[in-house]
C-alpha cells in the first residue's frame, strides 16, 4: 500500500514521498484512514513506529481540504488554532512541528510550536500572527492561557502524543486546565506507547465513541536491536565504556546515565580519554542542549550522555549505538531508551554495563520484556565476585531502589519550570520502545533537549507560578 492510497491529497503524498517514504508503517496505514474519518481515535503503537505521521498527515489533509482551508489565500493570512497538539517534552514538540511543517509544505498551513525553557515573548509575537496547527508543551501552553496571548475556541481537533508520558510525569491537571478551554464539539485523537489502566481512564473521559488501534505488543523491544549485558565492577564503568568505544571504533554513541551528575562526570572522564562528549539534561541551558543535540545529529559529536530526559525526544536515523551506563530505576524506562536505535527499519546495538548494585533492576527490566538478556563478560573487566550491592543513587537524589507510589518523576522537557529534575509522586504507567520510518527527522530549528518533569501536583500552583521557571 502507499500513502496516496491512503486518501491523503496529492500536496501532502508529495511532500511524504520527497522524504523517502512510500510505504506507511502499520499504524499509519490503520490511523490515517480513521482520523480522515473525523472520529475520536485511541492509537497505541511503540515509539519509534511511525505514530508521528500517523497523526500529522491526516490533520494536515483534514485542515488543508475543508471549506476553511480550499478558501485560503495563503500562509501569511490572520487565521484562528484549528489543531492543537500536546506533547510530553520539548524536544518532542520540537520535532513534531517540523513534521508538520515538512509534510505541510505544499499546503497553506502554517504551525508553531511553544514551551518552556526559551523566552515567552517570540512566541507570543508568533502567536498574534495566527497559525493553523499549534504544538505545544502543557506548562508553556498554561503560561499563555494565563496571559491570554493563546485562543483556543476554535480548535477543531486536538491530539495528545505520548499520552502515557504525559501522564507520568504530572501533567493531567494541566490536560484538564486545557480541556475546559476547547470547544466541547471537537476530533480527538490520543496516541500513546501503551494502553495502561491509566490511558484507558483518561480516554474513557476524553473520547467518544472512538476507533482503537494497538500495534504493537506492550513493552517490546524491537527484534532489530541487540540486546546485551556487560557485567563490570562500579568503578570500572567509565573505563569500560571507553574501551568499548575505542576497540569498536564506535563513532555515534548514545549514552544514559541516571543522575545529571554522572553525566556531567562522565563528559569530563571521556574528554580526558580523547573522546567527545556532551551532557544533555535537565540543568543544562536551552542553547547548551540546542548545541549538542546538533552537533551529535550531524555526526560531528561521537558521544552524548543523557539522562531520561532524552529518552523520548532524541529521533536520529540509523543511530547505531545506544550504551546504559547506569541502568534506569523504571523498567519502562529501559525500553524507551533502547528505542533511540533500530529505528525506520535499521538495525543497531543496545549495551548495558551492569554492576552489582543493578541486579535487582535487571531482574525487574527482563521479568517486562520478557527475556533473558545475553551477558558478555569483556577481558581485562572481569567483575569482583565477592563485590557486595551498595544502594544505588536515584534521580531524585535519594538512596535506594524502589520505592512504589513515589518513584522519582524522571526528566522531559515543557514542564512549566523549564529545568532542574523531575522528583514528586508521579502516576507509574507502562510504555514502550521502538522502530519507526517517520520521515520529519530531529528537533532542527527550535527543537533541543528537553526540561526536567514536573512533580506530580505535590506543589500549589502559586509555587508553580514562583520564580526559576526559565519560562
Amino acid at each position: 500500500m502507499s500513502f496516496s492510497k491512503l486518501g491523503l491529497s496529492d500536496a501532502i503524498v508529495r511532500a511524504v514521498t520527497e522524504t523517502g517514504y512510500t510505504t506507511p508503517t502499520p499504524i499509519q496505514a490503520q490511523a490515517i484512514p480513521a482520523v480522515l474519518n473525523g472520529g475520536d481515535l485511541l492509537a497505541g503503537a511503540q515509539t519509534g513506529t511511525g505514530k508521528t505521521a500517523g497523526f500529522t498527515l491526516p490533520v494536515l489533509h483534514r485542515l488543508s481540504t475543508d471549506a476553511n482551508g480550499a478558501a485560503m489565500t495563503g500562509n501569511t493570512s490572520q487565521r484562528p488554532i484549528r489543531a492543537l497538539i500536546l506533547t510530553p517534552t520539548r524536544e518532542l514538540a520540537a520535532q513534531v512541528e517540523e513534521s508538520v511543517r515538512i509534510y505541510g509544505k505544499y499546503t497553506k498551513l502554517n504551525s508553531t510550536v511553544i514551551f518552556g525553557g526559551v523566552g515567552i515573548n517570540p512566541q507570543i509575537k508568533q502567536l498574534k500572527h495566527g497559525v493553523d496547527i499549534l504544538v505545544a508543551t502543557p506548562g508553556r501552553l498554561l503560561d499563555h492561557m494565563e496571559q491570554r496571548t493563546v485562543d483556543l475556541s476554535k480548535v477543531e481537533i486536538l491530539i495528545l502524543d505520548e499520552a502515557d508520558r504525559m501522564l507520568d510525569m504530572g501533567f493531567i491537571r494541566d490536560i484538564r486546565k486545557v480541556l475546559a478551554a476547547l470547544p466541547a464539539k471537537r476530533q480527538n485523537l490520543l496516541f500513546s506507547a501503551t494502553f495502561s489502566d491509566e490511558i484507558k481512564a483518561l480516554a474513557d473521559g476524553l473520547l467518544n465513541k472512538p476507533a482503537t488501534i494497538e500495534v504493537a505488543r506492550r513493552n517490546s523491544t524491537v527484534e532489530v536491536i541487540a540486546q546485551k549485558i556487560h557485567p563490570v565492577d562500579r568503578d570500572k564503568k567509565h573505563p569500560m565504556l571507553a574501551h568499548l568505544i575505542k576497540s569498536n571504533n564506535w563513532h555515534q554513541v548514545l549514552v544514559f546515565t541516571r543522575t545529571k551528575h554522572g553525566a556531567n562526570k562522565l563528559v569530563e572522564q571521556l574528554g580526558g580519554d580523547g573522546i567527545g562528549a556532551m551532557a544533555i539534561h535537565g540543568n543544562k541551558s536551552q542553547s547548551a542542549r540546542t548545541k549538542a543535540l546538533a552537533e551529535f545529529k550531524d555526526n560531528k559529536l561521537q558521544v552524548l550522555v543523557a539522562t531520561d530526559i532524552a529518552a523520548r525526544g532524541i529521533d536520529i536515523d540509523q543511530l547505531p549505538h545506544v550504551v546504559n551506563y547506569d541502568l534506569p530505576n523504571i523498567p519502562e524506562d529501559y525500553v524507551h531508551r533502547i528505542g533511540r536505535t533500530g529505528r525506520a527499519g535499521a538495525t543497531g546495538e543496545a549495551v548495558s554495563l551492569v554492576c552489582v548494585d543493578e541486579h535487582d533492576m535487571l531482574k525487574d527490566i527482563e521479568k517486562l520484556i520478557k527475556q533473558t538478556l545475553p551477558r558478555a563478560v569483556i577481558p581485562g573487566f572481569e567483575p569482583d565476585p565477592n563485590a557486595r550491592a551498595q544502594p544505588v543513587q536515584l534521580r531524585s537524589g535519594g538512596p535506594g531502589h524502589r520505592n512504589p507510589g513515589n518513584r522519582s518523576g524522571g526528566g522531559g522537557g515543557g514542564a512549566r519550570s523549564g529545568g532542574g529534575g523531575g522528583g514528586g509522586q508521579v502516576v507509574r504507567v507502562k510504555t514502550g520502545g521502538g522502530a519507526k520510518p517517520r520521515g520529519a527527522g530531529g528537533g532542527g530549528a527550535g527543537g533541543g533537549g528537553g526540561g526536567a518533569g514536573r512533580p506530580g501536583s505535590s506543589r500549589s500552583a502559586a509555587q508553580h507560578r514562583s520564580g526559576g521557571r526559565g519560562r
